[in-house]
């Protein structure tokens, strides 16, 4: 199915235990994430009540059903509190018993509560009451697919606007290199702001304006070695047996000239969550109540003297994550290097 080349790479990747680890466990927390909802939810998984089984976190139920004065949906927290009517069901509920946006307010003192193993806030909760973990968690996932997404994007424009002012080469190249550099001088944060005003602050209008910009780095690569292969040998026999522009640029030319691509995108990764960190932290990111790393650490801050914790976890969640991205991008950088076949331990 691989070629020997790639084969003989993954099995380079692999002696290099650092990366190889790295890969396995974030792969793997990512993993989990997406599960974000079984592990953490005020939703119970499983009710049985009355002889009726319900299954709140795949259905709706109001709250007339647990014997609750409305038609909306049944407010379980208040049940899970609810001695009376935990006598009469059975109740199975999520490992964190508490989604990222709902408040515990019923606890002693003012929030920011300390953790609380017996009501489930295994790291306690922020300012707002809200559990610490299960904003933590589902901010993770967040950063995960914005920043997978938007390296997905940045790889595709990087590689196509890169690689054709390489392949054409001339005033194309120049004119295009030109609009490039204009382009980048932007101010990136005034960008958003502008356009945040306008069109609202979501994860679509984020990543769109995140993309408008993070394919810049890749695309010098890309047309440097779009300019480097253009005349070789195989590329001039291509043209003479009247292979077509576009069957050479993707079948002769890419091939050859992913390895910029490949070698880079575990550091665009790194780049994408810094960058909605760093937005959400100065209020131009991702709107309240989203669970954010960066509103958390903001928020840390706040209280950082009486309360430590919440900019310490935040802090250690957001540290192990770029650490483990790095040595990923560092393992295959390694493995890509021509010029090096010494094993990273």
């Amino acid at each position: 199915m691989f070629s020997e080349i790639t084969q003989d790479r993954w099995r380079r990747f692999k002696g290099i235990r650092r990366a190889y680890i790295s890969l396995l466990i974030l792969s793997g927390a990512f993993f989990l994430s997406i599960f974000s909802e079984v592990i953490a939810n005020d939703k119970p998984v499983f009710i049985y009540h009355e002889g009726q089984a319900y299954f709140p976190l795949v259905a709706f139920y109001p709250g007339r059903e647990f014997g609750q004065p409305f038609d909306e949906e049944a407010d379980y927290p208040k049940l899970r509190y609810d001695d009376d009517f935990r006598e009469r069901a059975f109740w199975l509920s999520t490992p964190i018993p508490h989604s990222p946006n709902s408040a515990n307010l019923d606890m002693e003192g003012t929030p920011p509560y300390g953790p609380n193993i017996s009501r489930g806030h295994w790291l306690g909760t922020d300012r707002l009451g809200r559990d610490l973990f299960s904003r933590l968690l589902y901010g993770f996932r967040l950063c995960m697919l914005f920043s997978l997404t938007l390296m997905v994007i940045s790889a595709f424009l990087g590689v196509v606007i890169g690689g054709v002012q390489g392949y054409l080469g001339g005033k194309t190249d120049i004119v295009m290199q030109r609009l490039i550099e204009i382009w980048s001088a932007l101010p990136f944060l005034y960008v958003v702001i502008l356009i945040g005003s306008i069109y609202g602050r979501n994860f679509a209008v984020l990543i769109f304006v995140m993309s408008l910009f993070s394919w810049i780095g890749l695309s010098y690569y890309m047309r440097g070695e779009f300019l480097k292969m253009r005349d070789q040998t195989y590329v001039r026999v291509a043209r003479a047996l009247g292979f077509s522009g576009p069957r050479i640029f993707f079948r002769q030319i890419l091939p050859n000239a992913l390895t910029p691509v490949i070698t880079i995108l575990p550091f665009t990764l790194i780049g994408g969550i810094g960058s909605l960190t760093a937005l959400d932290f100065l209020g131009f990111g991702l709107p309240p109540p989203t669970p954010s790393w960066g509103e958390l650490l903001q928020q840390g801050l706040e209280v950082i003297r009486e309360h430590p914790r919440i900019t310490v976890m935040t802090t250690i969640a957001l540290f192990n994550t770029l650490m483990l991205a790095t040595f990923i991008g560092e393992g295959v950088r390694e493995v890509f290097d021509p010029r090096s076949r010494q094993r990273v331990e």
